[in-house]
């Protein structure tokens, strides 16, 4: 690696400190950083000296996220070849999805990365690293087959107004990549929902149905699919999140390094599951349920993207809680939620991006009160250890 070392030394020598290209320093130290650890220092107020940081802490995101990617490559394809009929292989499927797939992230990764750039160089700072993750959640939660330009622009919208309006990595309120989600939803509707945006190429098969189980359900439909075909993916919708099994595998990563909070999973799971178990149980109180209330609480949480929200956005520690406590309540209600709005809104049977993006917003309220309650708690304490010492004298 000295080699490249050298190279990126000699490259960097005109945007040094008074030479003629200072001003663009910050988009040449972002592929320095990127490639090898930064050897700078912190000058000034309180700092910390720690092995894993940002750079670290994305990557070991971005592998997280590479086993649902692969699959949902392989999937893209099986799905294609499965409405056309016949033979196909593995990698006839996983090329197919491929093809689908590698230009939605250049063009994620391309566009993001440019205004990250200008921003950088624009206020005079260091690039961080935090769109590594956004860039390649953003294309994995879109159809496989959502227009390059209609992606593109979900970017921006998601970098500018999502991030860099609020001060950049950080500082955002809200999470990125369900931004730009939120921004294609309600900007392109038809291209985000119906029964042939699911499935690459699916209009031109006549009389075969690209939707989504949540989308059958919704409009009165049984489940086409088996509970296994469903927890290993073998099923239409957005890029990666269909296999349970593979966001799992992701999960335990992000646990295992502690880059993800395994409180906010578990709680969101449960807090998922609890929802399903109400609506469940209407029926038997003589309420009248159809198809999405009537449908078993295990299934509500291996369908959809309630899994991939919650394992790799909702544990977003920008926008989600900070507290430990605060992290259980925030978990619990981001997936009460989601199935509370995929069930009570037909029209939009996939909540989890508006339950992630609901308690983003009050995360900051939750951790308030977390800690006004624990120091009302201590005075309590304190109070009391007053009381028995005098009582004492």
């Amino acid at each position: 690696m000295e080699w490249i070392r050298q190279k990126l030394d000699k490259i960097k020598e005109p945007f040094a400190p008074g030479k003629k290209y200072e001003k663009y320093a910050p988009a040449v130290n972002a592929i320095d950083t990127f490639l090898f650890t930064p050897n700078h220092t912190t000058q000034k107020g309180a700092h910390i000296r720690d092995a894993v940081d940002l750079k670290r802490t994305m990557i070991t995101v971005v592998l997280a996220l590479i086993p649902a990617l692969i699959f949902g490559m392989w999937n893209a394809g099986h799905q294609h070849f499965t409405q056309l009929g016949g033979d196909f292989t593995f990698w006839d499927a996983f090329a197919h999805g491929a093809l689908k797939i590698v230009p939605m992230i250049v063009v994620s990764y391309a566009v993001g990365l440019g205004i990250e750039f200008a921003f950088a160089i624009f206020r005079g700072h260091e690039v961080n690293e935090g769109y590594l993750v956004t860039g390649l959640l953003i294309p994995m939660i879109m159809p496989v087959d959502f227009p390059l330009w209609m992606l593109a622009l979900s970017v921006v919208f998601a970098v500018l107004v999502g991030k860099e309006a609020f001060g950049g990595t950080g500082m955002n309120i809200l999470n990125p990549a369900l931004t730009a989600r939120a921004f294609a939803f309600f900007a392109y509707p038809t291209y985000m929902s119906g029964n042939q945006v699911w499935v690459s190429e699916a209009s031109t098969v006549d009389a075969i149905s690209g939707e989504t189980i949540l989308g059958s359900l919704a409009a009165g439909e049984n489940a086409s699919y088996s509970m296994m075909d469903m927890f290993y993916g073998f099923i239409p919708g957005s890029v990666a999140e269909t296999s349970t099994l593979f966001i799992l595998l992701g999960a335990l990563l992000l646990i295992l390094t502690k880059v993800g909070s395994w409180r906010i999973i578990l709680s969101a799971f449960i807090g998922a599951a609890v929802m399903g178990l109400i609506f469940n149980a209407l029926p038997s109180m003589g309420v009248a349920g159809n198809e999405l209330t009537n449908f078993p609480w295990y299934g509500h949480l291996i369908i959809g993207g309630l899994a991939f929200g919650i394992v790799f956005m909702a544990t977003d520690p920008v926008s989600a809680a900070q507290t430990m406590k605060g992290k259980w309540i925030y978990g619990f209600l981001i997936g009460f939620l989601s199935v509370m709005i995929r069930v009570f809104n037909p029209a939009y049977p996939e909540g989890v991006m508006l339950g992630i993006l609901l308690m983003n917003v009050f995360a900051p309220t939750i951790d308030h009160y977390v800690i006004q309650s624990n120091i009302k708690r201590r005075k309590k304490r304190i109070e009391s250890a007053k009381t028995q010492v005098k009582t004492a004298v």
